[in-house]
């Protein structure tokens, strides 16, 4: 049965809740990366506060004062009403007639509805004495006795002459609520006594004049914030702009392109500060170019002294040999002589051809000869030639060869020389204790590492071991004459293949060098095969094995 594939595409809901969660990296990322995404995210923050904060206190204040205005309002409509009501009372004289009574509170309701401008009234007899010819309680408008609170009658009942007033909800046409306030007040009729009467208000178009006022304000709020958006974006970018100018205008300038230059408009800050710049440019294109000129003359110079001093040299050495060659014939001074003046001549030779090589390297002119080698390989040879002069220092070299045997596209004539010398070196430096030599790899890289137990060097001393002429102890004597120049061209011959040469060393523990060079001609990122801190755990060298010959395992090994 053939095997199905099945497609699913993301609905649009999850594509935009992807899209929504990725959202705060992309204004983190915003914020750290814009200057003007950042001021102008602080200044409508700070705007919007402002207005939030000013908007919201004008319209506490509006709803306080309309509803204060209206309560006041309604309170003197009452007033008028009541005390019109009870003047018109206190004159008449039902003579214990029901009906003179009740028509004497017909008007006082008509006259207090007409005059309080309400049409939602209610009546309640004050004493709950029986009486034949007291009018009855009554409700007209609405105003039903559940609207009133305990407290509110209460109070009307407690104080005769005091007018008192609450906020209630009162229903409306739909089934719902709108807001409201109550008034009561104690009128007195003749011969029955007082009467809790209550008038109330409807406040659905002052809650209509604060809805639209309040709508205003929000939409005038959210106006300014836009507005001042737009204006603080466009004050943002004429500022920024020129800012974001000169930042790209200055990395273009450090990548090397030594041309570029700022666009300089007007006389402000932003044109004063692009002429600085530009100034500063040509001053530095020119400092360079001179520096580049300099560079080239003394490169020159280097190259045609080494040649030109080939020749003589070649002469003198021809001369040296021959003197060297029958210096047993002299006597012990001229012998002495005899032997200096050729150990001297070779060491002058080393050093043109070093001078030569670093001259190419300055050139740029260098151009590796490569072909698959094996570097395990390659360090026995070169611990084979050396071996001589192990033993004059009383030095036993070991090679430790786990892997490191397959071929490698390498210049198998510069990675010999960098061997050498760090081999050289570790041996001169190593006070006669064992040098270990480690050759390793993994599937990205092959790396060798040359160790020895010496004095060792400061953390000072190791970031400058790479510096041209350079030595950690000028007072040293040394014995197999370098010219100081052999770990920058160790390191250069490094580089050229892509590789890396790098050093650890501790006083009192020795030193430790370890080239890595890429197995398929590319950068030799990420870690060596080789440590480059051997660590507390290295093996003592009672576990060296010392008295053993120097073997390389067969091709079987880890390659």
């Amino acid at each position: 049965m053939a095997a199905t594939t099945t497609s699913v595409t993301l609905p649009g809901d999850w594509r935009l809740w992807r899209d929504w969660r990725s959202s705060p990296r992309r204004i983190a990322s915003a914020w750290q990366r814009s200057l003007r995404f950042r001021t102008l995210a602080v200044t409508l923050g700070l705007t919007a506060l402002t207005i939030l904060i000013a908007f919201v206190t004008m319209a506490l204040a509006i709803q306080n004062d309309l509803f204060e205005s209206r309560v006041q309002q309604v309170q003197q409509s009452v007033e008028r009403a009541t005390q019109s009501a009870q003047r018109s009372l206190d004159v008449a004289q039902p003579e214990g007639d029901s009906d003179a009574l009740r028509v004497l509170m017909e008007n006082a309701t008509n006259a207090t509805s007409r005059q309080a401008g309400t049409d939602m009234i209610a009546a309640f007899r004050v004493s709950s004495d029986p009486s034949l010819i007291a009018p009855q309680d009554f409700t007209k408008g609405g105003m039903e006795p559940e609207l009133l609170t305990d407290g509110l009658r209460a109070a009307v009942q407690r104080d005769a002459e005091q007018q008192w007033w609450q906020s209630i909800a009162l229903p409306d046409d739909d089934g719902g609520a709108v807001p409201g306030i109550v008034i009561g007040q104690q009128l007195v009729f003749p011969e029955v006594g007082a009467y809790e009467f209550y008038f109330a208000y409807d406040l659905a178009s002052e809650a209509e004049t604060l809805r639209f006022v309040q709508v205003t304000l929000w939409l005038v709020g959210l106006g300014l914030v836009v507005l001042i958006g737009v204006i603080s974006w466009l004050v943002l970018r004429s500022v920024t702009v020129p800012i974001a100018q000169a930042a790209e205008t200055s990395a273009i300038l450090a990548a090397g392109d030594l041309g570029v230059r700022l666009p300089v408009h007007g006389e402000d800050e932003f044109a004063t500060l692009g002429r600085s710049f530009n100034a500063m440019a040509d001053s530095i294109e020119s400092q360079i170019k001179e520096l580049a000129e300099l560079s080239l003359v003394q490169q020159r110079f280097v190259s045609d002294v080494s040649h030109e001093l080939r020749t003589p040299l070649t002469t003198i050495r021809l001369a040296s040999d021959m003197l060297n060659d029958q210096r047993d014939s002299f006597d012990p001074t001229m012998a002495r002589a005899a032997e200096l003046l050729h150990a001297q001549v070779q060491r002058f030779e080393t050093l043109l051809t070093d001078l030569l090589e670093i001259s190419r390297y300055d050139a740029g002119s260098v151009q590796l000869e490569n072909e698959p080698t094996s570097l395990a390989h390659l360090a026995e040879d070169v611990i084979a030639s050396m071996q001589q002069l192990a033993d004059q220092h009383g030095t036993d070299v070991r090679l430790v060869a786990p892997g490191g045997y397959s071929p490698v596209e390498m210049d198998p004539r510069r990675v010999r020389r960098v061997v050498r010398n760090l081999l050289g070196n570790a041996i001169e430096h190593g006070e006669g204790r064992p040098i270990v030599v480690t050759v390793d790899s993994n599937q990205r890289a092959v790396a060798l590492g040359v160790r020895d137990f010496g004095l060792g060097m400061s953390a000072a001393d190791a970031e400058r071991v790479f510096d041209r002429f350079w030595r950690a102890d000028p007072s040293r004597t040394r014995t197999i004459g370098g010219t100081g120049l052999g770990l920058s061209i160790a390191l250069g011959d490094a580089r050229l293949h892509g590789g890396t040469l790098a050093v650890w060393s501790e006083a009192g523990r020795g030193t430790n060098f370890v080239l890595t060079l890429p197995r398929h001609g590319q950068s030799a990122e990420g870690s060596s095969p080789i440590p480059l801190d051997p660590g507390e755990d290295a093996a003592p060298l009672d576990d060296l094995g010392l008295t053993q010959p120097i073997t390389v395992p067969g091709s079987g090994g880890r390659s």
